[in-house]
């Protein structure tokens, strides 16, 4: 969300909440300084739809919410005139050169920027490059809210790099209470299914890597580096694993186990919410929410985590799960499960990893010309990892210590040795290191690129 509008936000969430939407959303289009159809279209993005004005418009954005329909952009431009900014000495404005696959384009004729959709990947690190706000990425929480009040099971599904993100001293537990109190049913932690992926990924190791010479590109956690090898570095693509993100898994996982629930992932990353719509995968995650989001729900709803009395849960992620929050955190938990594994392969293990757009292009430019020098790549888009993601609290070298500590703190140190992974994954019929071989017991965990 472009910070120009957190406080219509918070407006928005409140009126929702304690049931004055009608009467607020009238106020604000009357009163609002802009045009009532341009405030209406930024008060849409914020409701996570999309719905023209006109007359009807109260009615028709509480039917919007309330039947929420997949809506695949994510991020669009509102109208602006160039004439607004200032571009740079090489005539390129600020959204251009934020975008890190040049899908922002300049129109002559109408002196404006405009998204190109068929090369955009929905990252949204344009959003907080409009200082004029005129960049929207949808926000879900109306609809989320509004499957809240109506009493269906809403699983919270939270990524390994929350820990830190809302104070030093918040626990996860202390973060599980304020979801339910919010109205959530529960929440879990994604390194779970990141657990799950690691093993899969130790699998995929060594079917496809016998000789320090061949070559394994992960495909786990991050859709830049998904968006980058699928629509940029497409000769990549065969030596890309099949494996949906953590994100997606635990949506899968969650699904299969309990086949009314809903499952909402929280994050620092606008991208996840077009990944969860991506044709291959969709389903599996019904809503996305960033921490940045989140943390403007919290203060809406009067809600302080660290003020909250935990409600602990056991202890079932492991050290390698949560490392994947950072750069290099998939590297040690794939390396691991490969050493404990498969220990006479683990001498063709090299990792390489890369952070950032630039250096994850230039990583894939070498593993194009063959000079990668490495068997195994993982790619994160934003420095860091996503610990740095756009839609982050903390600084990221805060949230990597956070993460860090968490991760050390593990009593379970390596996925294949967690119990309770054996018999979440024997309800789900794999119930050997023979299964993750076999496509149709695996597919949970699969997608097709």
């Amino acid at each position: 969300m472009n910070s120009k509008y957190a406080d219509l936000f918070d407006i928005l969430i409140k009126s929702y909440y304690d049931g004055n939407f009608d009467e607020t959303l009238n106020k604000i289009i009357t009163c609002h300084e802009k045009s009532p159809q341009e405030t209406f279209e930024i008060i849409t993005s914020l409701c996570g739809v999309k719905v023209d004005f006109d007359n009807n418009y109260v009615y028709n954005l509480k039917k919007a919410i309330t039947n929420y329909n997949v809506n695949k952009k994510i991020v669009e431009k509102l109208e602006c005139s160039g004439a607004n900014c200032n571009p740079d000495a090489n005539n390129t404005y600020g959204c251009q050169r934020a975008c890190p696959f040049d899908a922002i384009k300049f129109d002559p004729n109408n002196n404006t920027t405009f998204i190109d959709n068929n090369i955009c990947i929905d990252c949204g690190i344009c959003v907080d490059s409009c200082t004029n706000g005129r960049i929207l990425d949808k926000i879900e929480f109306l609809p989320i809210l509004d499957l809240l009040k109506n009493n269906k099971t809403v699983i919270a599904a939270v990524a390994p790099a929350i820990i830190g993100q809302f104070g030093s001293d918040v626990t996860m537990d202390q973060l599980r209470a304020a979801f339910i109190k919010i109205g959530f049913t529960d929440m879990i932690e994604v390194a779970f299914a990141a657990d799950m992926l690691t093993i899969k990924e130790a699998v995929e190791f060594n079917k496809h890597v016998k000789s320090p010479n061949d070559l394994m590109i992960t495909s786990c956690c991050c859709p830049m580096w998904v968006g980058m090898l699928k629509k940029v570095y497409k000769e990549l693509v065969p030596n890309l694993s099949p494996s949906v993100s953590p994100m997606i898994a635990a949506g899968r996982v969650i699904k299969s186990l309990n086949t009314d629930a809903k499952v909402v992932f929280v994050g620092p990353c606008i991208a996840k919410k077009a990944e969860a719509k991506e044709k291959d995968v969709a389903g599996a995650i019904d809503f996305v929410l960033t921490f940045q989001e989140l943390n403007d729900i919290f203060e809406s709803l009067d809600i302080h985590p660290r003020d909250l009395k935990g409600i602990p849960s056991i202890e079932y992620t492991s050290r390698g799960g949560r490392l994947y929050a950072r750069t290099g955190g998939v590297s040690i938990a794939v390396s691991e499960a490969v050493e404990e594994l498969y220990p006479d392969n683990i001498k063709n293990f090299k990792a390489r990893k890369a952070e950032g757009v630039k250096e994850c292009k230039a990583v894939l430019n070498e593993a194009l010309a063959g000079k990668a020098n490495a068997s195994f790549i993982e790619g994160m888009g934003c420095v860091g990892g996503c610990v740095g993601g756009p839609k982050i609290l903390v600084p990221p070298e805060e949230g990597k210590k956070a993460v860090d500590n968490f991760a050390y703190d593990a009593s379970i140190k390596v996925a294949v040795h967690s119990k309770i992974l054996d018999d979440v994954l024997d309800k789900l019929g794999i119930d050997s290191l023979k299964d993750f071989e076999d496509p149709k017991k695996i597919s949970i965990l699969e997608r097709d690129f």
